[in-house]
This record gives structure tokens, sequence and C-alpha cells, in this order.
């Protein structure tokens, strides 16, 4: 099998879906994706093992898009403050998320078409992170819990139709 796409990113397989990290230079690809292998060890995630990083190679399988470290990159990764280490790494994984840090889109209630992207036409779930941010509680969020339904409505006697559902006796006291 060819390499693929290179693409200037790292990437984590959780459980049974890799995370891929996009972001430019200094943004904290390497320090997130050692974040989720610790998240993995401490039991907020499934386990978690580096597939790559700061460079892999992409490719689109059976419709899944597929992430490989590069060769000469693989098992390495930089761990800021040590320089760069070995650790434990797969061959190949299949995304399942992506995050962009430094996300120019990142809000705080992102709309929709903002929490997906195609890559190398696969639809996959997208994380924006604004710079600053913490990413890791977003991808643990994502990876742990499930989407609030859309039809959700303010309740009826919620007074302004927004805010946090509190009774209207204490919200307008």
């Amino acid at each position: 099998m060819t390499a693929g796409a290179s693409a200037h990113a790292s990437a984590v397989l959780v459980g049974e879906r890799a995370v891929l990290i996009r972001g430019p230079s200094g943004a904290g690809k390497s320090r997130l994706a050692f974040d989720l292998i610790l998240a993995g060890r401490a039991g907020q995630l499934p386990r978690a093992v580096l597939v790559g990083d700061d460079r892999v190679h992409l490719d689109t399988v059976a419709g899944q898009l597929l992430v490989r470290p590069a060769r000469e990159l693989a098992g390495l990764i930089e761990i800021r403050g040590l320089g760069i280490r070995h650790c434990d790494f797969v061959g190949e994984a299949v995304v399942g998320l992506v995050v962009d840090l430094a996300a120019s889109d990142a809000e705080r209630l992102p709309p929709p078409e903002a929490l997906s992207t195609r890559l190398n036409g696969v639809l996959l779930p997208r994380i924006p992170v604004g710079t600053g941010y913490d990413p890791l509680p977003l991808i643990v969020a994502a990876l742990t819990t499930t989407a609030g339904s859309g039809s959700v409505q303010p309740l009826d006697d919620c007074s302004k139709g927004i805010g946090n559902h509190i009774s209207p006796n204490i919200a307008t006291e």
C-alpha cells in the first residue's frame, strides 16, 4: 500500500478510532497527542496509543480515512522540555475525529457546519479549538458524551426563551 498524502498533523488511536490533530506549528499538536495518551492511561478515555506525531500519511480506503505515521518518525513524539522520545505506536488507524487547533472558526456554541469536515472525500466530525483554550476537555467530552437534541426547546414558562431553564420564580425575582 502506498504512503498516501502527507499531512502536517499528529494522530492518536483512542479506542477503535484515531483522533487526527491539525494546526499550525507551535499550536500544541504534540502536547495534545501526549495528553490523549495520558488520559487513556488514567482511564478518562479508552486506551490511547500514538499513531504519528508531526507528520502522518492519509489514505481513503473503502470510504474510511486511514492514518499512518511517517516512516522516519514512527514511534517518536516530541515532549516539550524533554525533547524527542520513543513511545508505543500503531502502524495504521481509521480516523474518527478531527481536531483543529488555533481554529479561526472556534466558537462557544459552534454552528453545526463547523463540527464536521471533509478530508479525502470522507465526512468526519470536527472540533475547532481556539488559540489559548485547552483542547483536552473538549475531546474527552466529544468522545464520552452524546450531543444534545437539536429539537430541545426552552421551557414554556422561561420568560426570555433563553438561559439555563431555571424556574421563573428564581430567575425573575
